[in-house]
Protein backbone atom coordinates (compact mmCIF):
# COMPACT_ATOMS: atom_id res chain seq x y z
CA UNK A 1 0.00 0.00 0.00
CA UNK A 2 1.57 3.06 -0.90
CA UNK A 3 0.80 5.65 1.48
CA UNK A 4 -0.08 9.89 0.75
CA UNK A 5 1.15 12.59 3.22
CA UNK A 6 -0.92 15.34 4.67
CA UNK A 7 1.78 17.76 3.53
CA UNK A 8 5.27 16.51 1.69
CA UNK A 9 7.68 18.77 1.89
CA UNK A 10 10.55 16.53 0.83
CA UNK A 11 8.60 16.83 -3.03
CA UNK A 12 8.80 20.47 -2.85
CA UNK A 13 12.59 20.78 -1.96
CA UNK A 14 13.07 18.49 -4.88
CA UNK A 15 11.52 21.16 -7.26
CA UNK A 16 13.61 24.06 -5.62
CA UNK A 17 16.35 21.71 -4.54
CA UNK A 18 19.90 23.53 -6.46
CA UNK A 19 18.18 27.58 -6.24
CA UNK A 20 18.06 26.45 -1.79
CA UNK A 21 21.62 25.03 -1.87
CA UNK A 22 23.26 27.69 -4.08
CA UNK A 23 21.52 30.46 -1.28
CA UNK A 24 22.53 28.73 1.48
CA UNK A 25 25.80 28.31 0.54
CA UNK A 26 26.15 31.82 -0.55
CA UNK A 27 25.14 32.18 3.37
CA UNK A 28 27.61 30.36 4.90
CA UNK A 29 30.46 31.62 2.36
CA UNK A 30 29.79 34.91 3.57
CA UNK A 31 30.02 34.65 7.37
CA UNK A 32 27.18 37.06 7.97
CA UNK A 33 24.31 35.14 10.24
CA UNK A 34 22.24 37.50 11.61
CA UNK A 35 20.69 40.49 10.26
CA UNK A 36 22.68 40.34 6.98
CA UNK A 37 21.85 40.96 3.28
CA UNK A 38 19.75 38.51 3.01
CA UNK A 39 17.19 39.36 5.67
CA UNK A 40 17.22 43.01 4.76
CA UNK A 41 16.32 41.51 0.86
CA UNK A 42 13.82 39.13 2.54
CA UNK A 43 11.92 42.05 4.18
CA UNK A 44 11.79 44.29 1.20
CA UNK A 45 10.45 41.41 -1.16
CA UNK A 46 8.17 40.63 1.70
CA UNK A 47 6.78 43.81 2.27
CA UNK A 48 6.41 44.19 -1.82
CA UNK A 49 4.26 41.04 -2.31
CA UNK A 50 2.24 41.42 0.89
CA UNK A 51 1.67 45.29 -0.61
CA UNK A 52 2.58 46.58 2.65
CA UNK A 53 5.34 49.41 3.66
CA UNK A 54 7.55 47.34 5.59
CA UNK A 55 8.10 43.79 6.82
CA UNK A 56 10.33 43.03 10.01
CA UNK A 57 11.48 39.57 9.89
CA UNK A 58 11.35 37.75 13.27
CA UNK A 59 12.39 34.35 15.22
CA UNK A 60 8.68 32.99 14.41
CA UNK A 61 4.78 33.35 14.38
CA UNK A 62 4.58 33.77 17.35
CA UNK A 63 7.09 36.19 18.16
CA UNK A 64 5.65 37.90 15.53
CA UNK A 65 2.27 38.71 17.25
CA UNK A 66 3.91 39.42 20.24
CA UNK A 67 6.06 42.17 18.90
CA UNK A 68 3.05 43.70 17.35
CA UNK A 69 0.90 43.41 20.11
CA UNK A 70 3.42 45.29 21.72
CA UNK A 71 4.08 48.08 19.42
CA UNK A 72 0.55 48.83 19.37
CA UNK A 73 0.99 49.49 22.97
CA UNK A 74 -1.08 46.26 24.40
CA UNK A 75 0.39 45.83 27.41
CA UNK A 76 -0.75 44.42 31.31
CA UNK A 77 -4.70 45.32 32.17
CA UNK A 78 -5.70 45.36 28.22
CA UNK A 79 -8.19 43.08 27.06
CA UNK A 80 -7.45 42.21 23.05
CA UNK A 81 -10.61 40.14 21.28
CA UNK A 82 -9.63 37.21 19.17
CA UNK A 83 -11.47 33.71 18.61
CA UNK A 84 -11.07 30.05 20.35
CA UNK A 85 -10.78 28.46 16.73
CA UNK A 86 -6.89 29.02 15.86
CA UNK A 87 -3.68 27.82 17.19
CA UNK A 88 -3.10 28.28 20.82
CA UNK A 89 -0.32 31.00 19.60
CA UNK A 90 -3.10 33.25 18.78
CA UNK A 91 -3.94 33.24 22.53
CA UNK A 92 -0.53 32.77 23.85
CA UNK A 93 0.87 35.83 22.42
CA UNK A 94 -1.39 38.49 23.66
CA UNK A 95 -0.72 36.61 27.35
CA UNK A 96 3.10 37.31 26.78
CA UNK A 97 2.07 40.90 26.14
CA UNK A 98 0.13 40.49 29.81
CA UNK A 99 -3.30 41.43 28.15
CA UNK A 100 -6.09 39.45 28.43
CA UNK A 101 -7.69 37.15 26.00
CA UNK A 102 -11.39 37.99 25.16
CA UNK A 103 -12.48 35.04 22.80
CA UNK A 104 -15.42 35.67 19.86
CA UNK A 105 -16.85 33.10 18.38
CA UNK A 106 -16.14 32.45 14.45
CA UNK A 107 -19.09 32.79 11.59
CA UNK A 108 -19.82 29.46 10.36
CA UNK A 109 -19.18 29.36 6.92
CA UNK A 110 -16.08 30.98 7.28
CA UNK A 111 -13.78 29.42 10.35
CA UNK A 112 -12.95 33.34 11.34
CA UNK A 113 -13.90 35.92 13.49
CA UNK A 114 -17.39 36.72 13.10
CA UNK A 115 -17.61 40.54 13.10
CA UNK A 116 -21.67 40.36 14.36
CA UNK A 117 -20.49 39.63 17.77
CA UNK A 118 -17.75 42.10 18.22
CA UNK A 119 -18.82 44.70 19.27
CA UNK A 120 -20.70 43.01 22.64
CA UNK A 121 -16.99 41.94 23.21
CA UNK A 122 -15.87 45.76 23.91
CA UNK A 123 -14.83 47.11 26.82
CA UNK A 124 -13.13 50.49 28.44
CA UNK A 125 -10.42 48.00 28.48
CA UNK A 126 -10.23 46.70 24.94
CA UNK A 127 -7.17 47.50 22.66
CA UNK A 128 -6.66 45.35 19.79
CA UNK A 129 -8.82 42.96 17.71
CA UNK A 130 -6.93 39.90 16.37
CA UNK A 131 -8.66 38.40 13.51
CA UNK A 132 -7.36 35.08 12.45
CA UNK A 133 -7.68 34.54 8.69
CA UNK A 134 -7.80 30.79 9.73
CA UNK A 135 -6.45 27.84 7.07
CA UNK A 136 -5.91 30.28 3.95
CA UNK A 137 -9.37 31.99 4.38
CA UNK A 138 -9.13 36.06 5.08
CA UNK A 139 -11.59 37.04 7.88
CA UNK A 140 -14.24 39.77 6.89
CA UNK A 141 -11.67 42.49 7.89
CA UNK A 142 -14.37 45.24 6.42
CA UNK A 143 -16.54 45.08 9.28
CA UNK A 144 -13.95 44.54 12.08
CA UNK A 145 -11.81 47.81 10.57
CA UNK A 146 -14.99 49.89 10.70
CA UNK A 147 -15.93 48.44 14.49
CA UNK A 148 -11.91 49.22 15.17
CA UNK A 149 -11.97 52.80 13.78
CA UNK A 150 -14.95 53.82 15.67
CA UNK A 151 -13.36 52.43 18.88
CA UNK A 152 -10.06 53.81 18.50
CA UNK A 153 -8.88 49.86 18.76
CA UNK A 154 -5.42 48.53 16.40
CA UNK A 155 -6.25 45.73 14.29
CA UNK A 156 -3.71 43.21 14.13
CA UNK A 157 -4.00 40.16 11.15
CA UNK A 158 -3.26 36.68 12.07
CA UNK A 159 -1.95 35.87 8.86
CA UNK A 160 0.43 33.05 9.78
CA UNK A 161 -1.77 30.72 8.08
CA UNK A 162 -2.27 32.80 4.87
CA UNK A 163 0.31 34.21 2.99
CA UNK A 164 -0.93 36.05 -0.31
CA UNK A 165 -4.73 35.63 0.44
CA UNK A 166 -6.64 38.58 -0.63
CA UNK A 167 -10.02 40.42 0.96
CA UNK A 168 -11.56 42.59 -1.78
CA UNK A 169 -8.44 42.60 -3.92
CA UNK A 170 -5.82 43.49 -1.02
CA UNK A 171 -3.61 40.87 0.27
CA UNK A 172 -3.81 40.65 3.85
CA UNK A 173 -1.45 41.02 6.70
CA UNK A 174 -1.42 45.15 5.16
CA UNK A 175 -5.48 46.12 5.90
CA UNK A 176 -4.83 47.07 9.73
CA UNK A 177 -2.25 48.01 11.68
CA UNK A 178 0.30 45.31 11.88
CA UNK A 179 -0.48 41.41 10.16
CA UNK A 180 1.58 38.74 11.02
CA UNK A 181 3.20 35.73 9.41
CA UNK A 182 4.80 32.87 10.30
CA UNK A 183 7.35 30.80 8.55
CA UNK A 184 6.71 27.15 9.80
CA UNK A 185 7.77 24.64 7.43
CA UNK A 186 4.69 23.63 6.70
CA UNK A 187 2.79 27.26 5.35
CA UNK A 188 2.40 27.82 2.28
CA UNK A 189 5.68 29.91 2.63
CA UNK A 190 7.77 27.87 4.55
CA UNK A 191 11.37 28.49 6.08
CA UNK A 192 13.34 24.94 6.95
CA UNK A 193 13.21 25.61 10.50
CA UNK A 194 11.43 28.85 12.60
CA UNK A 195 10.69 31.88 10.87
CA UNK A 196 8.28 35.16 11.20
CA UNK A 197 7.63 38.41 10.33
CA UNK A 198 5.36 41.84 10.96
CA UNK A 199 4.29 43.74 8.07
CA UNK A 200 3.16 46.99 8.20
CA UNK A 201 2.27 50.72 6.49
CA UNK A 202 3.21 52.61 10.10
CA UNK A 203 7.22 53.57 10.01
CA UNK A 204 6.50 54.08 13.47
CA UNK A 205 5.52 50.81 14.36
CA UNK A 206 7.81 49.02 12.01
CA UNK A 207 10.76 50.91 13.53
CA UNK A 208 9.60 49.89 17.30
CA UNK A 209 9.30 46.37 16.28
CA UNK A 210 12.74 45.91 14.27
CA UNK A 211 14.25 47.55 17.61
CA UNK A 212 12.05 44.90 20.02
CA UNK A 213 13.04 42.32 18.06
CA UNK A 214 16.90 42.94 18.04
CA UNK A 215 17.42 43.37 21.99
CA UNK A 216 15.55 47.08 22.34
CA UNK A 217 18.93 48.49 20.16
CA UNK A 218 18.41 51.04 17.91
CA UNK A 219 22.68 51.64 17.66
CA UNK A 220 24.79 48.63 19.09
CA UNK A 221 24.80 48.17 22.95
CA UNK A 222 22.54 51.40 23.00
CA UNK A 223 19.08 49.66 24.38
CA UNK A 224 16.11 52.10 23.82
CA UNK A 225 13.56 49.17 24.97
CA UNK A 226 12.98 46.34 27.23
CA UNK A 227 13.43 43.81 23.91
CA UNK A 228 13.94 40.31 22.75
CA UNK A 229 16.24 38.18 20.95
CA UNK A 230 13.38 37.70 18.37
CA UNK A 231 15.71 38.08 15.03
CA UNK A 232 15.25 35.76 11.80
CA UNK A 233 17.94 33.74 11.07
CA UNK A 234 20.53 35.01 7.85
CA UNK A 235 19.68 31.48 6.70
CA UNK A 236 16.37 31.07 6.21
CA UNK A 237 15.56 34.47 4.84
CA UNK A 238 18.18 33.17 2.40
CA UNK A 239 15.94 30.24 1.82
CA UNK A 240 12.15 32.21 2.24
CA UNK A 241 13.90 34.37 -0.56
CA UNK A 242 13.95 31.31 -2.64
CA UNK A 243 10.67 30.39 -1.93
CA UNK A 244 8.76 33.51 -2.52
CA UNK A 245 9.55 33.84 -5.95
CA UNK A 246 7.73 30.46 -6.47
CA UNK A 247 4.90 31.28 -3.99
CA UNK A 248 2.44 32.53 -6.16
CA UNK A 249 2.74 30.07 -8.57
CA UNK A 250 2.30 27.43 -5.50
CA UNK A 251 -0.36 29.34 -4.75
CA UNK A 252 -2.31 28.72 -7.76
CA UNK A 253 -1.72 25.13 -7.74
CA UNK A 254 -3.12 24.66 -4.24
CA UNK A 255 -6.24 26.65 -5.62
CA UNK A 256 -6.65 24.47 -8.21
CA UNK A 257 -6.12 21.22 -6.11
CA UNK A 258 -9.06 22.70 -3.70
CA UNK A 259 -11.38 23.26 -6.96
CA UNK A 260 -10.31 19.95 -8.43
CA UNK A 261 -11.88 18.67 -4.41
CA UNK A 262 -14.94 20.84 -4.19
CA UNK A 263 -16.17 19.40 -7.37
CA UNK A 264 -15.78 15.59 -6.60
CA UNK A 265 -16.72 16.11 -3.22
CA UNK A 266 -19.73 18.27 -3.94
CA UNK A 267 -23.00 16.72 -1.93
CA UNK A 268 -20.93 14.52 -0.25
CA UNK A 269 -18.83 16.25 2.44
CA UNK A 270 -19.33 20.12 3.34
CA UNK A 271 -16.37 21.95 1.68
CA UNK A 272 -14.67 25.02 2.58
CA UNK A 273 -16.42 27.92 1.30
CA UNK A 274 -14.54 30.65 -0.82
CA UNK A 275 -16.40 33.77 0.82
CA UNK A 276 -17.05 36.34 -1.93
CA UNK A 277 -14.68 38.56 -0.88
CA UNK A 278 -12.01 36.11 -0.61
CA UNK A 279 -8.99 34.56 -1.99
CA UNK A 280 -8.41 31.97 -0.71
CA UNK A 281 -4.64 30.09 -0.52
CA UNK A 282 -5.97 26.73 1.28
CA UNK A 283 -2.94 26.11 3.67
CA UNK A 284 -5.46 23.43 4.71
CA UNK A 285 -8.20 22.30 2.61
CA UNK A 286 -10.47 21.30 5.68
CA UNK A 287 -13.90 19.50 4.90
CA UNK A 288 -16.39 19.00 7.69
CA UNK A 289 -17.55 15.47 8.34
CA UNK A 290 -20.56 14.81 11.30
CA UNK A 291 -18.51 10.93 11.73
CA UNK A 292 -14.85 12.73 11.65
CA UNK A 293 -13.29 10.28 13.24
CA UNK A 294 -14.22 7.37 11.43
CA UNK A 295 -13.71 9.09 7.93
CA UNK A 296 -10.09 9.92 9.53
CA UNK A 297 -9.84 5.86 10.37
CA UNK A 298 -11.43 4.87 7.04
CA UNK A 299 -8.54 7.17 5.42
CA UNK A 300 -5.64 6.12 7.28
CA UNK A 301 -6.52 1.69 6.62
CA UNK A 302 -6.00 3.33 2.83
CA UNK A 303 -2.63 4.91 3.61
CA UNK A 304 -4.15 9.03 3.45
CA UNK A 305 -3.09 10.95 6.14
CA UNK A 306 -5.77 13.17 7.59
CA UNK A 307 -5.37 15.89 9.89
CA UNK A 308 -7.67 17.56 12.31
CA UNK A 309 -6.88 21.32 12.62
CA UNK A 310 -8.32 21.99 15.57
CA UNK A 311 -9.59 19.46 17.52
CA UNK A 312 -10.00 21.04 20.93
CA UNK A 313 -10.70 25.00 20.99
CA UNK A 314 -8.26 27.27 23.15
CA UNK A 315 -11.12 27.72 26.10
CA UNK A 316 -11.80 24.19 26.05
CA UNK A 317 -7.64 23.55 26.41
CA UNK A 318 -6.65 22.69 30.21
CA UNK A 319 -3.93 25.45 29.68
CA UNK A 320 -6.32 28.28 29.43
CA UNK A 321 -9.14 26.99 32.32
CA UNK A 322 -8.06 30.18 33.91
CA UNK A 323 -9.97 32.56 31.14
CA UNK A 324 -13.40 30.97 32.54
CA UNK A 325 -15.12 30.12 29.82
CA UNK A 326 -17.06 26.61 29.76
CA UNK A 327 -18.04 24.40 27.16
CA UNK A 328 -20.55 25.31 25.44
CA UNK A 329 -19.55 29.54 25.17
CA UNK A 330 -18.52 29.38 21.70
CA UNK A 331 -21.09 26.46 19.67
CA UNK A 332 -19.98 27.24 16.70
CA UNK A 333 -16.58 27.02 17.20
CA UNK A 334 -16.94 23.73 19.50
CA UNK A 335 -18.88 22.32 16.59
CA UNK A 336 -16.25 22.72 13.88
CA UNK A 337 -13.83 21.26 16.55
CA UNK A 338 -15.93 18.25 16.10
CA UNK A 339 -16.02 18.17 12.35
CA UNK A 340 -12.84 19.38 10.77
CA UNK A 341 -10.46 17.28 8.80
CA UNK A 342 -7.67 18.33 6.71
CA UNK A 343 -7.31 16.42 3.45
CA UNK A 344 -3.81 16.21 1.29
CA UNK A 345 -3.26 19.09 0.21
CA UNK A 346 -0.14 20.71 -1.03
CA UNK A 347 1.43 22.05 -4.58
CA UNK A 348 2.74 19.30 -5.26
CA UNK A 349 0.13 16.46 -4.68
CA UNK A 350 -0.50 14.27 -7.84
CA UNK A 351 -3.66 14.66 -9.64
CA UNK A 352 -4.21 10.52 -9.63
CA UNK A 353 -4.11 10.73 -5.37
CA UNK A 354 -6.12 13.67 -5.12
CA UNK A 355 -9.07 11.45 -6.86
CA UNK A 356 -8.41 8.88 -5.23
CA UNK A 357 -8.49 10.78 -1.78
CA UNK A 358 -11.86 12.26 -3.21
CA UNK A 359 -13.33 8.67 -4.38
CA UNK A 360 -13.00 7.38 -0.94
CA UNK A 361 -13.94 10.41 1.16
CA UNK A 362 -17.26 10.26 -1.27
CA UNK A 363 -17.82 6.60 -0.80
CA UNK A 364 -17.27 6.06 2.66
CA UNK A 365 -20.25 9.59 2.83
CA UNK A 366 -22.84 7.48 0.95
CA UNK A 367 -22.29 4.00 2.96
CA UNK A 368 -22.35 5.91 6.09
CA UNK A 369 -26.11 7.86 5.17
CA UNK A 370 -27.07 4.06 3.48
CA UNK A 371 -26.40 2.82 7.00
CA UNK A 372 -28.07 5.75 8.85
CA UNK A 373 -30.77 5.40 6.34
CA UNK A 374 -31.56 1.89 6.57
CA UNK A 375 -31.03 1.80 10.68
Amino acid sequence: MTTLPLVDLQAQFRTIDDEVMAAVHGVLSSGQFVLGPETDAFEHELATHSQAAYAVGTSSGTSALHLALLAAGVGPGDEVITVPFTFVASVAAIEYAGARPVLVDIAAGSFTMNPALVEAAITPQTRAIVPVHLYGQPADMGPLLEIASRHGLKVIEDACQAHGAEYEGRRVGALGDLGCFSFYPGKNLGAYGEGGAVVTNDPELARTVRTLRHWGQVNRYVHELKGFNYRLHEVQAAILRVKLRHLDDWTERRRAHAHRYDQLLSGAVRTPAELPYARHVYHLYAIRSDDRDGLARALAGEGIHTGVHYPLPVHLQPAWADLGYAAGSFPVSEQAARQVLSLPMYPELPPHELERVAELVATYASQRETAWRSA
